[in-house]
């Protein structure tokens, strides 16, 4: 069991599992629009993802030089794996796809990276870091997909990336209530200046433009709306229960779950 454990604890803390989650909501984009499977885009999402979690995470972990465990040697080895995986997919992908990924991948370098002086990266600046997270979630698992098969930007694409924007921000902001004795004042995240309650609240106002966004498309599957419900449920209850006391693995396993959940519904609705 402890092996097992051991496992899974590095599945989740070396970010192969909210890779998974963007992992998925690339093959949603790819199923709404019904785009091919492409193999370089699919693996980049993935190894993209898992290499700039945690380059994010554990950098200063190397930069102020603390105790490196055996765990996260293995991270890092894994890390750089991943790296050079996704730089490979990268040089396979078209130059305007890969221009698109250069801008979110901007993005997240400043995210972690010192900029300011006395500010050591824009994840300092408060508030501002749900809203990159947010915006680099939605532009590579919406608009990568799309400029990669060369279609044009519609309504309909407009529509999804806002939705996936708004879907990101409620599962950051179930992370922000789980982290709050832990996260640094100085981060002023919602939690810490509206509270808990309000931030449930919002979040939960929040999943009303998530829902009927879907309304406003060109073609409206009612299907897509019966799984669309059962989905804002599903994250309504993980708000409802969000406590700062709660175990790690409520939002790292079961919080970061849910977009590998909306997929998995929708593929189970194409069958029937």
């Amino acid at each position: 069991m402890k092996v097992l454990k051991r496992i899974f604890d590095l599945y989740l803390h070396g970010s192969m599992h909210v890779a998974m989650s963007v992992l998925a909501l690339v093959l949603m984009t790819n199923h709404m629009f019904n785009l091919p499977f492409n193999f370089h885009m699919a693996g980049f999402a993935y190894c993209g993802t898992m290499f700039s979690y945690n380059f994010m995470k554990y950098e200063s972990w190397y930069r102020f030089k603390r105790p490196i465990s055996t765990n996260l040697k293995i991270i890092t080895a894994l890390s750089a794996v991943a790296f050079v995986a996704a730089g490979v997919f990268f040089m396979m992908l078209k130059r305007q796809t890969q221009i698109t990924g250069i801008i979110f991948f901007g993005l997240t370098a400043l995210y972690t990276v010192p900029v300011f002086p006395k500010r050591p990266n824009l994840r300092n600046l408060s508030g501002i870091k749900v809203y990159i997270v947010a915006l680099c979630w939605a532009g590579v698992t919406t608009l990568m997909p799309i400029v990669e098969v060369g279609n044009e930007i519609v309504t309909d694409l407009i529509l999804k990336f806002c939705q996936r924007f708004l879907l990101v921000l409620i599962l950051i902001l179930i992370f922000e209530i789980i982290d709050l004795s832990e996260d640094d004042p100085m981060l002023r995240t919602i939690p810490q200046i509206i509270g808990v309650k309000m931030t449930k609240l919002l979040n939960l106002i929040l999943l009303l433009p998530f829902y009927f966004l879907e309304f406003f498309k060109s073609t409206i599957d009612n299907m897509q709306l019966i799984v669309n419900v059962v989905l804002v449920v599903a994250t309504a209850l993980f708000t409802i229960y969000a406590t700062p006391n709660r175990s790690k693995y409520y939002t790292l396993f079961w919080v970061e779950s849910i977009p590998i959940f909306w997929f998995g519904l929708v593929v189970l609705a194409s069958y029937l």
